[in-house]
């Protein structure tokens, strides 16, 4: 797991054409909010958070984001144990996001 700022976060991820967006929160949380293109795997939900990391692409790298980085970097920790290649925590997660959001 790699831990970046928002700058270096979003500058990894749009110059990685393996990029995938994975968002950890609740479903309430990313209907309220989210980065587009994010993909939502609720990490509060184990069984159905673990089935849907064992199925990710192990090759691509996944950058991963929560309301505060605490969840994405458990989920970062999980990814890792799994074989994923790369994985990068959002420090400080959306809360301190200042780029484009869906809301």
């Amino acid at each position: 797991m790699t831990e970046l700022n928002q700058k270096d976060w979003e500058e990894t991820r749009l110059n990685s054409p393996k990029a995938v967006l994975l968002d950890v929160r609740t479903e309430e949380e990313f209907e309220a909010i989210h980065i587009p293109n994010a993909r939502m795997i609720d990490i509060r939900q184990p069984q159905a958070f673990m089935e849907e990391a064992q199925a990710l692409d192990k090759d691509k790298e996944y950058f991963i984001y929560c309301r505060s980085g605490a969840r994405s970097a458990q989920a970062c920790q999980v990814l890792d144990q799994l074989g994923v290649a790369a994985t990068y925590n959002l420090a400080g997660g959306i809360l301190g996001w200042t780029g484009e959001v869906v809301k």
